[in-house]
Order: C-alpha cells, then structure tokens, then sequence
C-alpha cells in the first residue's frame, strides 16, 4: 500500500547540507527541466507565474537556490494541519515507508526522500506552462506501477497524476453530508496515521482499518467517506 497526501504550502525552514534524494527515478526528467526553468525565472516572474503574495518574496528567491539548498525528510519540511494529525515522528519505519507526498515540483516523493524548501503549488504555472502540462502521465505512470493506492490528494494535485482504482477519501459531516473543509485535512492525517503501521492490500482493509480505529467510515467502491 502506497498512502499520497496532499503537500502544504507552509514548510518548515532548514536542513542538512546534502544533495536533494529523490525516489521514482523515472520522474527525474521532469524534475530536472522544472528545476532548470524554476532556478533560471528572474523573481518578479516568479512572483507572478507562482501566485506568490508580495510579503512572501523569499519564498520566490528560495526557488532560485534549490539545487544548493538545505534539505531534509519530505516528511518534515511539509507542515500544518494534516501533518500535525500525522505525527509521523512517532510512527515506526515500516510505517513511513507507506507514505508518500504529490508534488506539484517534484510529482510525488516518499516520506524519507530529502527535498528543499520550495514554493510552488498544483495551481502555479512554470515557464508559461501548468503543472498538469508539465507532468503529463508520468506520475499517473508511477502510481500505476503501485499495488494499492490510497490517494488523500486534493483535486488539483489529483489532476497532476490521476490513479484509476485508487481508493480515495471523502470526509463529510454525518448529519447534512456536505464535505467537511475546515477539519478535512486533520482527520485525513489521522487515518493516514492509523493506516501507515498495516499492509493493507485492498479497500476493504483500509475500511476494516479505519473501522477498528474508532473511524466512521463506510466504502462504496473506491470511495472511503468519514463521517464527522
């Protein structure tokens, strides 16, 4: 089981000085024209193509630096609500090895893969060109290759690398249906937090799972809906 959550804009600072480590080598090609274009666009553009608020104009001068950047576990430089709910440092290894984050920079990074600090997002354009254009399939291609997907992805960073059958996850109040935003991304972190220490192999595992871990959950296909 592979379980993809969603990045966070917020990341957290510093690092180690060592080269960026990246699994899915077949996402390289990508990764490396991106970062081409991304270190070689003058701020101001960045500014601009990344959607960047003017008091954040170090987080476009960060984007020049990347290749010289600190780095550190994928699974710490992304922080806020869901990875607050994760805790993944109290989660054992066999555990973190399920994890995995989309990326609108790098497509898609294991939890202990070293990444920088970086600022681009599933909306932003690079070079004149949307994240979707510059993945095409090739993150749909990796996640196909996985056995079973549990995909936590919000929309925009499904669209960079859909996954036909994977299950993914709806989280609703129980009394209207309506989606749950505010809390979404905490009680996805907390059932990715009670999936990551199994090997589940099917949706009706991670049900049976999230079931056992207090969860209100039911599963009509490929589809886990939590009620809150």
């Amino acid at each position: 089981m592979l379980i993809v959550l969603p990045p966070s804009e917020t990341k957290a600072s510093g690092g180690t000085d060592a080269p960026m480590s990246l699994s899915f080598p077949s996402l390289d090609p990508v990764r490396t024209l991106l970062i081409d274009v991304l270190t070689a666009t003058p701020v101001d553009t960045q500014m601009s193509e990344l959607k960047i608020p003017a008091g954040k104009r170090a987080d476009a001068e960060e984007n020049l630096v990347l290749r010289s950047a600190p780095v550190m576990p994928a699974i710490r430089r992304y922080t806020g609500v869901l990875y607050d709910a994760l805790d993944a440092a109290s989660l054992p290894d066999a555990a973190l090895s399920r994890l995995a984050v989309g990326s609108a920079l790098f497509g898609l990074v294991r939890a202990t893969d070293c990444v920088p600090r970086y600022r681009v997002s599933g909306g932003s354009k690079v070079g004149g060109k949307t994240m979707k254009a510059w993945w095409g399939a090739s993150v749909s291609d990796v996640l196909a290759q996985q056995d079973f997907v549990v995909d936590m992805r919000s929309g925009a960073y499904q669209q960079l690398g859909p996954v036909p059958g994977a299950l993914t996850v709806r989280v609703e109040q129980a009394e209207t249906g309506k989606v749950v935003s505010h809390f979404n991304k905490q009680y996805k972190g907390e059932l990715a937090r009670a999936l990551a220490p199994h090997d589940a192999s099917s949706a009706e595992d991670v049900a049976d799972i999230a079931a056992a871990a207090g969860f209100n959950a039911a599963l009509d296909g490929t589809l886990l809906t939590m009620r809150v």
